[in-house]
């Protein structure tokens, strides 16, 4: 049944977009009055809600090869005003599909939650539980206000209530390390806000208006969008942790509980990377410039090699799965390098935007599912060091099936959307000439395939290959339904190749997995091989002394020397961007070469 007209200028099906925010305002609201079990009950029961009110409205969306994605899609009008003066809610093909994956993530990770959070009848309300229930309908409900919003002040809004509610995922356990985290997590975004802020007040002054789509119809090369421009840009990059503005990603997201890191890697970082990209295509799409493009890009390959390097050097699996989002975070922004259009200086909608949000749908449902199988794992073994995770294959057998189906997904392979992704990305990369960005598309595939293999090699040797001393016999049951939702979203992810997607993305009709036998099993070999030389090379492991595999790493020698060293200066280099000094300067610094880039482009 259709659903109503809501108010003028409104669409039909438009108040879908009201009932994706409210079903999780209320949800954490009526929570909270509750209390106890109730809490949960609650938010659990508004999941399915939820999901379904996303995919109502994928349906309701308009093809996007028959309109634009600005305009001629969902749109409810608040109070029937409309822009200027009023707030416009808005559903295109981007919005639609994220609301759809953030809701599939939302719900397993509610699933998985209940094995660490659940409150039996009758017990006493507890501080953690209590809190996760409320925080994880308010952090959907931020995310569904980012994907709808209309203006960019609404957006400022769900960013600080996004930011909010995810600071406390950091610290629910209340230890002095994890409070820190969350303390340096806040602070940061808060710059990051200010820089924001301050950008829409100077769009406000110049035009009157905040409406996107009235923006852009306005916008124009000055000074003022130009310097608005740069500053959105980087306090949108703090809040993404798009290096070298990354200081508080990997500390926050290791110590959060497993649940709460899966949200924080998976969705809230997605919310600024969303904006940025509304930002660039909708808001300004002719003011940025080859410099600013290219500045972008060189970021997002810089934070490729730096966060995979230092994943490969890492002791610990949620520190590596950590920096493996800063990894992806950057593969996310070679989008912006490949999609402007050096004919008609603009952003240009088409396949390499596409790639990019297929990325980040792919990324979402993995890594959710990486550090949901994490948790699994760090409960069977009783600690999470990968030296000694050896046996964890035979004690949780279906988490280590996710975490390989959802680092399989991640390196590209077919028929992950990954792949669709990197296949889109490097059309786009053949299409312009720019072929330093294939080079580097190619390389995320293979460090991705190198700590996969890494943790891989360690979780599937038999018990007794572990380190005597290194054996934590401190282990429990792990349930079979928080594995099994792992399981789930790395299904998904490794499927999503499989869908035709040019109803919602700017990508030709029936763009799917086409390759030949041979391109796919190219595409399937050559992130495991090279990613096994990585491996070697940089990672972090050891081999039993005597062993045909440790005489097989003696004969590198100085290759692996080489690579160790290189991995050690890395990682240094990395702790020293993430001191406060060197990231506020790193803060400055951008927003100055950014509005310097956006100038000298003109």
């Amino acid at each position: 049944m259709a659903v109503p007209v809501s108010g003028p200028g409104s669409t039909e099906g438009g108040a879908l977009l009201v009932l994706a925010i409210v079903i999780p305002v209320a949800a954490a609201l009526l929570g909270f009055a509750a209390g106890g079990r109730r809490t949960e009950r609650i938010a659990l029961g508004a999941l399915p809600i939820g999901l379904t009110v996303a995919v109502l409205i994928a349906a309701a969306v308009p093809p996007a090869s028959a309109v634009p994605l600005t305009d001629g899609v969902l749109t409810y009008l608040l109070g029937g005003w409309a822009p200027p003066l009023g707030v416009a809610l808005r559903a295109d093909g981007l919005s639609a599909v994220m609301l759809v994956i953030a809701a599939v993530v939302v719900c397993a990770v509610g699933v998985f939650a209940r094995a660490d959070f659940a409150i039996a009848d009758g017990a006493a309300e507890t501080r953690a539980p209590f809190a996760f229930w409320i925080l994880l309908p308010m952090i959907w409900a931020g995310l569904n206000t980012v994907f709808l919003a209309g203006d960019l002040f609404t957006l400022y809004v769900a960013l600080e209530i996004l930011t909010f509610a995810a600071v406390p995922l950091v610290c629910l356990d209340g230890r002095g390390e994890t409070l820190q985290a969350a303390l340096r997590y806040l602070l940061f975004a808060l710059l990051g806000s200010v820089l924001y802020l301050a950008g829409t007040v100077l769009l406000y002054g110049a035009y009157g208006t905040l409406d996107i789509v009235l923006l852009s119809q306005r916008v124009a090369v000055a000074p003022a969008p130009l310097v608005a421009g740069a500053l959105m840009t980087v306090g949108l990059l703090a809040k993404t942790a798009l290096v070298p503005l990354h200081l508080w990603l990997p500390p926050a997201h290791a110590g959060a509980p497993p649940a709460g890191s899966a949200l924080l890697s998976a969705l809230v970082v997605k919310g600024s990377f969303f904006i940025v990209v509304r930002l660039w295509f909708d808001v300004m799409p002719g003011l940025p410039s080859v410099a600013a493009t290219q500045m972008l890009s060189t970021l997002g390959a810089a934070a490729i090699v730096l966060g995979s390097v230092v994943a490969l050097r890492q002791e610990r699996l949620k520190l590596l799965i950590a920096y493996s989002t800063l990894a992806q975070i950057g593969y996310l922004f070679l989008l912006f390098g490949l999609a402007f259009d050096v004919d008609s200086a603009a952003m240009q909608k088409g396949d390499a935007l596409a790639g990019g949000m297929l990325q980040a749908m792919s990324h979402a449902t993995a890594k959710a599912a990486m550090f949901m199988a994490a948790g699994s794992i760090y409960v069977a073994m009783g600690h999470d060091r990968i030296a000694a995770l050896a046996g964890a294959g035979r004690r949780v057998p279906v988490a280590v099936l996710a975490f390989a189906l959802g680092g399989v997904a991640l390196a590209g392979l077919p028929p992950g959307g990954a792949y669709l992704a990197k296949e889109l990305l490097l059309g786009a990369a053949a299409r312009t000439g720019q072929w330093w960005w294939a080079v580097v598309i190619q390389a995320g595939g293979a460090f991705t395939g190198a700590y996969l293999l890494l943790v891989l090699a360690r979780v599937l040797a038999p018990p007794d290959r572990a380190a005597a001393g290194d054996v934590d016999t401190h282990h429990g049951r792990v349930a079979w339904y928080p594995q099994a939702a792992a399981l789930v979203l790395a299904m998904v992810s490794l499927s999503l190749g499989l869908v035709d997607w040019s109803a919602w993305l700017p990508i030709p009709p029936g763009a799917r997995l086409a390759a030949s036998v041979v391109d796919t099993l190219a595409a399937a070999v050559w992130p495991v091989l090279a990613g096994g030389v990585l491996a070697v090379l940089i990672g972090r492991w050891t081999t039993p002394s005597g062993g045909r595999l440790a005489r097989a790493v003696a004969t590198l020698g100085p290759l692996r020397r080489g690579g160790i060293a290189l991995g050690e200066n890395v990682c240094r280099g990395d702790a020293f961007l993430r001191r406060w000094p060197m990231a506020g300067v790193s803060l400055l610094a951008l927003a100055v070469a950014f509005g310097a880039a956006l100038w000298t482009g003109r």
